[in-house]
């Protein structure tokens, strides 16, 4: 590490030094600024004349300095940087959270933070920056970038960005540090700066998480290791923490209640729309959002996996497969899959279909164990469907054929394998290494989804016309134990009858 003194500026008294100088480690210092950004402008936005401005910047209360208690789970996402840290002594370490993105013209998606930041910090703001930097004690220095309160300069209100009349009040840097338990905090108006010293020195290592900060990404060349930070991060989260696991609980437990608020609807519904638009309330009434878009499929619709369009009508008689997950305010998520008889009772022809799926889903549960395969559970279930549609006579080979690798006839009716990993991420831990996902061992404190399929398109001349546009999927989130598995949504109804018995007891009840 080179001995250059570097240079960030900020704006509280309490911040002034990051690292103390020596002979190998560089020193961060803060200097006062009075830098302030420039306000978005719109051709509809007011004048702001002078007399305005200093009108608007007195008379306002005192604010209280005092520190609330911190985040929740602060050591956890401390002990978390911790680790990290140690993963790359030595070397300098930049997580972004990512910014708003445009919907259309000057409005925007409503913010989700990256979610390895989020599962480092617990900061849920955008543009928010981490940064880990060596120290002489062989570990680092945590800066976490945060955007500082304005009320003391005029975009405080001239700001339909980042202004808090425009934004909501923010924590600014001084309480961001103790609230979010970090070593030190900074000003993002003072970043590009920093940032510079940190890019014109050969010397100093960087890791960079990327694909979240395109002026970060343009700055620092492209390296492997920034690819084997993403892969150690989520290879870190695999493993899930009690407090995650209680998350995602809690995240189930208002699925359930979201699945209810279907069912009620269910009774006079006329629409996919309604059916997304009652369990998106429960999302947003009790978590942060939906985890993923909801997919409300009725009849055909349920054919095609990802149908999100969810313009169709509801019709007596037929299906509806829901697959949807509410997203904690923790940023934790369910993903629950129900296929649903509108009348409230299965045709004998669906019952059919249903039971071999459930049938499927059963074996790949018993499969969830510590160290077999991850694979396994896919293994299995798709026997199972395999050997149901031979018995059907809509698999014309024996199941064997059918599901030796060179075939997978099975696929044409099934499509997908039968589990994900699930956490901060509805399909959580992306880039983790398939020799430690889909071709490792399943280990204790892993969460997965268990969701074998059955799809058979209306066009599909392979399959009788009675099954003709039955879609059927049933999900539920399995944590792997010592011993087994545990089904966290196990209270929601699965079996076939159960779920007629479900719908009754809750027409009943509304």
């Amino acid at each position: 590490m080179p001995e250059e003194v570097l240079t960030v500026v900020g704006h509280d008294e309490e911040t002034m030094t990051y690292l103390k100088e020596n002979d190998n480690t560089p020193t961060v210092e803060l200097e006062p600024t009075d830098a302030q950004p420039t306000p978005l402008a719109a051709s509809h936005d007011p004048n702001t004349p002078p007399a305005l401005v200093e009108f608007m910047l007195q008379g306002w209360a005192e604010r209280s300095d005092e520190a609330g208690p911190p985040i929740r789970h602060v050591e956890a996402f401390r002990a978390r940087r911790k680790k990290l840290s140690a993963q790359y002594p030595g070397e300098v370490i930049i997580i972004p959270t990512g910014h708003e993105k445009v919907r259309s013209n000057d409005t925007h998606f409503r913010f989700r933070p990256a979610s390895d930041f989020y599962y480092l910090t617990g900061n849920t703001e955008p543009d928010c920056v981490l940064m880990l930097i060596p120290n002489q004690d062989g570990g680092h220095e945590e800066i976490l970038w945060v955007e500082p309160s304005n009320r003391t300069d005029a975009t405080f209100f001239t700001d339909r960005a980042k202004g808090e009349l425009w934004a909501g009040p923010r924590l600014g840097v001084t309480k961001s540090q103790w609230y979010f338990g970090v070593n030190q905090c900074a000003s993002l108006r003072d970043i590009d700066g920093f940032v510079e010293k940190l890019q014109s020195d050969p010397q100093l290592s960087v890791r960079l998480l990327r694909g979240f900060d395109e002026k970060l990404d343009t700055t620092f060349a492209v390296r492997e290791a920034d690819g084997e930070l993403a892969t150690f991060l989520s290879e870190t989260r695999l493993i899930k923490e009690e407090i995650e696991i209680e998350e995602l609980q809690s995240a189930i437990e208002s699925t359930h209640r979201g699945f209810e608020d279907v069912i009620k609807r269910l009774a006079i519904a006329h629409s996919e729309r309604e059916v997304e638009g009652v369990f998106n309330l429960r999302a947003r009434v009790e978590g942060n959002d939906v985890g993923y878009g909801t997919i409300a499929a009725s009849g055909h619709h349920a054919c095609v996996l990802h149908w999100v369009q969810n313009d169709g009508k509801l019709q007596r008689g037929d299906l509806l497969l829901l697959d949807a997950g509410v997203e904690a305010h923790s940023l934790y998520t369910a993903d629950i899959t129900r296929t649903l008889p509108i009348s409230g009772k299965f045709s004998e022809t669906q019952r059919t279909i249903y039971d071999l799926v459930y049938k499927a889903q059963r074996a790949g549960l018993a499969a969830v164990r510590p160290e077999t395969d991850f694979m396994e559970p896919n293994r299995v279930a798709q026997r199972v469907l395999a050997e149901g549609l031979y018995e059907l006579g809509i698999l014309k080979t024996t199941p064997d054929e059918a599901l030796k690798e060179e075939h997978q006839f099975q696929r044409r009716y099934s499509l997908h394998n039968v589990s994900h990993m699930l956490g901060l991420d509805v399909h959580d831990c992306a880039k983790a290494r398939q020799e430690n996902y889909k071709f490792g061992k399943l280990k204790s404190g892993m969460v997965l989804t268990v969701e074998p399929g059955l799809y058979f398109q209306k066009d599909d001349l392979t399959v009788p016309e009675a099954y003709r546009g039955i879609g059927i999927r049933i999900e539920d989130d399995v944590l792997v134990t010592e011993s087994g598995y545990r089904n966290l949504s196990a209270n929601i109804p699965t079996s076939a009858d159960e779920v007629e018995q479900w719908m009754e007891r809750v027409w009943q009840d509304r």
